[in-house]
């Protein structure tokens, strides 16, 4: 949602319909980008003891996110290793020491050991220890849970280098949840991806965000590559971005410098996550594709732990309106780059973070070049 940054290598266009509307693209994207990125799945806390548990959908896989007894925090295919049935329906939870698949009580350990299947000691052969949850990697940051399915991922602090020492001030590990709302909305995950990326369209969809932040300020530090983003400024002194133009809460997070007192930051980590810090709070959403022309997202608010409850509504009820404001326009361009009318058009200089996430999306793919993409 930034204004200045790469200039546009000459006329660069939007990408062709069938990215937004093919189903075998959606699979392929499946494949080649959600099942061997690292994916957010949602914040540790939401698994805080042991037996905790959240689902979580990535590349059509449904994976159990558990806290051990250990303290360990573990992802596991949703798959009985009998006769694959799943395991797990409830989207959240709490197993009681153990996780047993319901139809014929095959029995895990919370860190995915098979600890017991009926009369399967009848079988001389059989020995539990080959029969584990499948395992995937999963990675914490900043409070944040990753999961990669790829067989050899790389490291997730070596992928999000880029934002090494930028969030220190708000210590995001330690600001609890206030809110969480999901959002079905029929768009292709890209134009949601690509519509955070710019304030372009801000004055005429945004009223209530463009009276308090300039839609033309700020300036992007990250302008290439996986994560993208930067500032832009808080217009009002002492304020920030709620419904009342008030701060959400009487004094700015612990540490936060001066400067960082008037801007909110935004930055998008390619293929699902974005973070928003202001200086009284953060939030996030993720992204979940569901389909070539719907998306699961869901979005969070973080406040330090004595933050007023009024305040904090005040932040949530101004997000909620933008993020509504933004996923309607969404489905309107899903509609529009669905017609055989659409052909790419030409980016402004305010989007050049789309073409940024646009050469991204090409070389995850393996492609050079989809449209005017260069």
């Amino acid at each position: 949602m930034v204004y200045r940054g790469h200039v546009l290598p000459g006329e660069v266009r939007t990408l062709p319909r069938e990215f937004y509307t093919s189903d075998a693209l959606y699979r392929e994207e499946a494949e080649r980008i959600f099942a061997r990125r690292w994916v957010c799945v949602g914040r540790a806390a939401r698994v805080a003891e042991a037996g905790d548990f959240l689902l979580a959908g990535v590349a059509g896989e449904s994976l159990i996110v558990v806290r051990g007894a250990d303290g360990a925090i573990r992802a596991f295919y949703n798959v009985c290793r009998h006769r694959g049935t799943r395991v797990c329906e409830e989207p959240q939870g709490r197993f009681a020491g153990s996780i047993q698949c319901p139809y014929h009580a095959w029995t895990y350990g919370l860190d995915g050991r098979l600890l017991g299947a009926p009369h399967m000691a009848e079988a001389d052969w059989f020995d539990k220890t080959d029969f584990p949850l499948h395992a995937a990697a999963i990675a914490e940051w900043e409070g944040f849970l990753f999961v990669n399915l790829a067989d050899r991922p790389p490291g997730l602090d070596d992928v999000l280098a880029p934002l090494a020492g930028k969030f220190t001030a708000w210590r995001l590990s330690d600001l609890r949840p206030v809110r969480r709302i999901e959002y079905d909305v029929r768009a292709n995950w890209k134009l949601l991806f690509q519509n955070f990326s710019e304030c372009y369209h801000c004055p005429r969809i945004h009223p209530e965000l463009t009276r308090l932040s300039p839609y033309r300020s700020g300036a992007n530090d990250l302008v290439e590559g996986p994560i993208l983003g930067g500032y832009m400024r808080i217009e009002r002194e002492g304020g920030s971005l709620t419904l009342s133009g008030a701060a959400a809460c009487p004094q700015p997070l612990d540490g936060i410098a001066d400067e960082d007192r008037s801007r909110v930051y935004y930055y998008s980590v390619f293929p699902n996550l974005f973070v928003t810090l202001l200086p009284d709070y953060a939030l996030w959403h993720t992204l979940e594709p569901r389909g070539c022309d719907r998306t699961r997202i869901v979005c969070e608010w973080l406040f330090a732990a004595d933050a007023p409850a009024a305040g904090a509504q005040d932040a949530v009820a101004f997000w909620d309106v933008t993020n509504r404001q933004d996923w309607h326009v969404c489905e309107l361009a899903q509609q529009g780059v669905s017609s055989r009318a659409y052909t790419p058009g030409p980016y402004a200089t305010q989007e050049s973070l789309l073409a940024a996430f646009d050469r991204e999306l090409l070389a995850a793919l393996g492609r050079t070049s989809a449209g005017g993409i260069p």
